[in-house]
């Protein structure tokens, strides 16, 4: 059936890591067209389907991108990674309230919109939209309902890919192929824009120097790690004065609390839920290294370039990291606590 294979087809010419066979091995060709046909459908209800290009061209100088399928903050940076690319445009970004407070400072982005009313009046050349979902087309529609766009995953539907690779080939598709795939495999990785006001607050935090940062807790339980209690034991046989950043969100208070009430940790900083991610990821940027699962922190880190120790459970380091990250990574297919502390610690050994 016509156009359907763009449900599960990388729409560019590089290969990068996906999970495509295993997604067809496990849904049906049916499932496929369907979503295809409800896609292109809703499409041609809304009047869109005629406006869709396969380029951004040198006259596409005032850009929208609308980015509202990323579900987390770490989806989020890697989606908008590419961005980087169109810094020779003036790019504004809608998305959601909790990811647009990422962009604030964006060197890239001009301006960040979470409301549609606030954007009405402006002129549009083109619109970038994440996918077509109803839900993004209908923004669109409300937004610039004749302004020409492209769609960054657009019909592709189901596969799990490497989504910094899958946002930096797709640009640069859109661009032409400005770039080599060895090019863009050496500055591929997410971005993020500190600003002054946050890099003041960790200043005055007076954080010891030569620290490293745990991030714990996680929203998935098979990315939680439940043993950094003996990972930080194990820290402070090496070095019983290394100054340690605990790092993380409110999910992971039931794991501090059971890390703090079981010995006396006087190296021991505790940053849980008490920072903005901009905030958290200035005092990744000026630790030695982050420990980690996979996870928004994570993506912070290799955004600042901070190294990582990282471990990962399901999604292989090759679905989430590229070229460009320094990391040591652990990986199990099931869950990332059958991953051995004393292996983390012997990684750590080698790495310093």
């Amino acid at each position: 059936m016509l156009g359907f294979k763009r449900t599960y087809k990388l729409p560019f010419k590089f290969s990068i890591p996906n999970y495509t066979q295993d997604f067809l091995a496990n849904a049906s060709l049916l499932r496929c067209r369907l979503k295809y046909i409800k896609r292109l459908i809703f499409l041609l209800i809304r009047g869109q389907k005629s406006l869709e290009v396969d380029n951004i061209l040198l006259e596409h100088q005032r850009i929208l991108w609308i980015n509202i399928s990323a579900p987390s903050l770490g989806d989020s940076l890697m989606d908008l990674s590419s961005r980087i690319l169109l810094k020779n445009k003036k790019i504004d970004l809608f998305t959601s309230k909790k990811n647009g407070n990422l962009y604030k400072n964006d060197r890239i982005f001009n301006s960040i919109f979470t409301n549609k009313e606030d954007i009405n009046r402006i002129k549009y050349d083109l619109v970038i939209i994440d996918s077509f979902s109803s839900r993004s087309i209908n923004i669109k529609c409300q937004i610039a309902p004749k302004v020409h766009y492209v769609g960054m995953f657009g019909y592709f539907n189901g596969p799990e890919v490497n989504r910094v690779l899958f946002s930096f080939h797709r640009m640069n598709q859109l661009l032409g192929y400005i770039k080599s795939e060895i090019e863009l495999s050496n500055i591929a990785r997410c971005s993020i824009s500190i600003a002054k006001s946050d890099e003041k607050f960790v200043n005055n935090l007076k954080l010891p120097i030569n620290y490293i940062a745990i991030a714990i807790g996680g929203e998935w339980k098979y990315r939680t790690y439940e043993h950094w209690k003996q990972i930080i034991q194990e820290l402070y046989k090496i070095d019983n004065n290394l100054p340690i950043v605990l790092l993380g969100s409110k999910n992971a208070e039931d794991s501090i609390t059971k890390i703090l009430d079981s010995y006396s940790l006087t190296n021991v900083i505790n940053g849980i839920n008490k920072y903005t991610f901009n905030q958290t990821t200035e005092i990744i940027k000026r630790a030695k290294v982050l420990l980690c699962s996979d996870g928004g922190l994570m993506h912070a880190a290799n955004a600042v370039n901070t190294p990582i120790i990282a471990i990962f459970a399901r999604l292989s380091p090759e679905m989430q990291l590229t070229q460009s990250i320094r990391a040591e990574t652990f990986y199990d297919k099931k869950d990332v606590n059958n991953i051995l502390a004393k292996d983390i610690i012997c990684k750590y050994k080698q790495f310093f």
